[in-house]
């Protein structure tokens, strides 16, 4: 029995990582409505296998999932060393929705926002937290506009994920065209109000 212990254990985790690679593929390609038993069939498991390892869904996408936000919360972080407080937060939005262009469960775990495990909760709090003062940073240095609010960050993600499954027609995808229109749409600008147009 003892030396069964450890071939078992092996198979184990074997089955584990099989899960967690077919639940990466299916969350990414189907979104968070993929079931348990989807990705047991994905992963050719016996659906009492996957819950052996995984209670429920929940468990899953966190297992997948609070990596790659912790992933995001670091280049969130790391952005707030940068200089020019504007760029930063482009540079910083375009990476978070370079991933989750990629990844339609991620981008439905960003959207939701609620009914979420405390992890990823705290997680998404740092992110938020982080672009809050790259806003206020940027809003000292003059290059965003003064009514720009944290609040609006979520908004913006929402209407980007809107138009990420746009077919390109050219060379940068719709979903990098739309967000460097709306973040256009965010720097400050000079006022004109004075001046009469000739």
């Amino acid at each position: 029995m003892s030396e069964e212990t450890p071939v078992l254990r092996r198979d184990a985790e074997h089955n584990r990582q099989r899960t967690l690679a077919a639940a990466q593929e299916v969350f990414a390609a189907r979104g968070l409505q993929a079931t348990l038993n989807d990705v047991a069939h994905h992963a050719g498991l016996g659906v009492g296998t996957v819950y052996r390892r995984f209670p429920n869904k929940e468990a899953l996408a966190e297992a997948i999932y609070a990596g790659k936000l912790d992933d995001i919360r670091a280049t969130a972080q790391a952005a707030l060393a940068g200089q020019d407080a504007y760029e930063a937060l482009r540079a910083f939005l375009e990476h978070a929705l370079e991933q989750a262009a990629t990844d339609r469960g991620l981008r439905e775990l960003i959207r939701r926002g609620t009914g979420e495990s405390k992890q990823i909760a705290r997680t998404r709090e740092g992110i938020v937290e982080c672009c809050g003062c790259l806003i206020a940073r940027a809003k000292e240095q003059g290059t965003v506009r003064d009514d720009i609010t944290v609040g609006d960050i979520a908004p913006i993600v929402t209407m980007i994920d809107s138009v990420m499954d746009l077919p390109s027609a050219g060379a940068v995808q719709p979903w990098r065209r739309y967000l460097a229109l709306i973040l256009d749409g965010l720097r400050a600008r000079p006022d004109h109000r004075g001046q009469r147009s000739s």
